[in-house]
């Protein structure tokens, strides 16, 4: 019964997504659905694209291992990027009628930086993405008693997020997101008492974890390194995640500038409190079965993933396990989506065409397609051969625009002066900084990202302060935001 579900609902999932690509008629149809969705789809893609599977499989199982300082990043630091991402970037974009968030470096320092970041935001996305294919086959590796390889079954998952969504781009994504954000809030709720009552209510899960200590956020006074730690995590997402072309695909799509302010700051909001009904789920599974954290001593990260699934299937009824998977898959359909179609805008509109200026509008929708399957098949390859939980896959990922893309970005729409010379240099030394220290100091006191972070800042100021020896295509885009629409 339970298997049939999940076959019924991939189906209904698949079919949804193909009923929304009929109203994809042009790629600013198929990247922003026509800049027309209304308020409440808006805060459905928001809050589904981000509640994802790490969200509810690798942050729960994090924090049931180390407490709220593992998760100094998810979901705080996540919900502080949604709402830096409002306030001070979503009527600007709005106002600029971009189609991806290459187009804004495009404008702002020329087709040279342009490239650049729109490389280093694709290559993100592999970790994201995987992270949300991993997930996928580890639910149908679970529900097949392992009758199923895991990596088998991440290729099949793979296969049905790719169908619906090379076909309808951000309609297919809208309308699914808004039937899967249903179904989260109300299948986790459900199993959410559930699973409460199960370990003796939620008065006895709260006072436990406080007891273990799971609800100390911050280190010790004196412990340096768990600071930096910290700091290191919660700026890959807080920082990290803005120049994502899926935030920016989020804000551009709603139907006017207030919405898209307005859209992303609820969907932060319902993100952050909701995030934490995993985590109350994985911690009074750990509380009803202390057996289940033998498998926080397993080498491969993915397997203490798997708290939720296996006390689902070991102790709750078919009814809840039908809630809870719908959820879960649900959580990791409407993230995968986005994954994907938000790279192969950027690659597509920022990396590609600026070599084919004369493509047709018809054209550039066909290799839209093309690339998504084309990056569907890298990020799979990368989840078959990672071993990392979902939450490190999405950290690692942030890194590489926290270090290459935030500073210009940020720099480009709030300092005049900022140049194409020192958007360049703070590319270059930014990722390559991170990339050495990652490789040769990973143990360091300070954290690698960090340090790329501080590179990337050092040289947008020197290199755009100091003689510009690179032609300047600097525009300033500043007095948008004193313009009606």
């Amino acid at each position: 019964m339970l298997i049939a579900f999940v076959v019924v609902y991939m189906l209904v999932t698949i079919g949804i997504g193909l009923f929304a690509a009929r109203k994809v008629h042009s790629p600013k149809d198929y990247l922003v659905a026509g800049r027309s969705l209304p308020l409440y789809m808006n805060v459905a893609t928001v809050f589904a694209t981000w509640f994802g599977a790490e969200t509810v499989l690798s942050v729960s199982a994090t924090f049931a291992q180390d407490g709220l300082a593992g998760i100094p990043g998810d979901p705080f630091g996540a919900s502080l990027c949604l709402v830096l991402a409002a306030l001070l970037f979503a009527r600007l974009f709005y106002r600029m009628n971009l189609l991806t968030i290459g187009d804004f470096y495009k404008q702002r320092y020329g087709k040279s930086v342009e490239v650049l970041t729109s490389l280093a935001i694709t290559l993100s996305y592999l970790g994201w993405t995987s992270a949300q294919m991993t997930a996928l086959g580890l639910v149908m590796h679970v529900l097949s008693g392992g009758a199923l390889e895991l990596n088998t079954a991440i290729v099949c998952g793979a296969a049905v997020v790719l169908i619906y969504t090379v076909f309808g781009g951000m309609w297919s994504v809208a309308f699914t997101d808004l039937f899967q954000t249903v179904v989260i809030v109300i299948g986790l709720s459900l199993v959410a008492v559930l699973v409460g009552d199960l370990a003796g209510g939620p008065t006895k899960v709260i006072a436990q974890a406080a007891a273990e200590g799971k609800f100390d956020f911050f280190p010790a006074a004196g412990d340096s390194a768990g600071w930096w730690a910290m700091a290191g995590a919660f700026f890959a997402f807080a920082f990290g995640s803005i120049p994502q072309q899926d935030v920016f695909q989020r804000m551009t799509s709603a139907k006017d500038e207030k919405t898209a302010v307005r859209g992303t700051l609820i969907g932060a909001l319902i993100y952050f409190c909701f995030a934490f009904v995993p985590i109350f789920i994985a911690y009074s599974a750990l509380v009803t079965d202390p057996s289940l954290g033998g498998l926080f001593a397993d080498e491969d990260g993915r397997v203490i993933q798997r708290i939720l699934p296996d006390l689902v299937l070991s102790r709750m009824p078919l009814w809840a396990q039908v809630m809870f998977f719908g959820a879960l898959l649900s959580a990791i359909l409407s993230t995968a989506s986005g994954a994907l179609l938000a790279p192969t805008a950027t690659f597509t509109g920022n990396v590609l065409r600026p070599f084919a200026p004369g493509m047709t509008e018809r054209r550039f929708l066909l290799v839209l397609r093309v690339v998504l399957v084309t990056f569907t098949a890298c990020a799979l390859l990368f989840a078959l051969n990672s071993t990392s939980t979902m939450y490190e896959m999405v950290q690692n990922a942030y890194n590489v625009t926290l270090t290459g893309a935030f500073v210009p970005l940020l720099a480009g729409a709030y300092w005049k002066r900022a140049t194409t010379q020192g958007a360049l240099l703070s590319i270059v030394f930014g990722i390559g900084s991170w990339l050495v220290c990652d490789h040769l100091f990973a143990d360091a006191l300070v954290p690698p990202n960090l340090i790329g972070l501080a590179f990337s800042t050092v040289f947008m100021l020197v290199g755009s302060l100091a003689p510009q020896l690179v032609a300047d295509h600097r525009h300033d885009p500043l007095p948008l935001r004193g313009r009606p629409i």
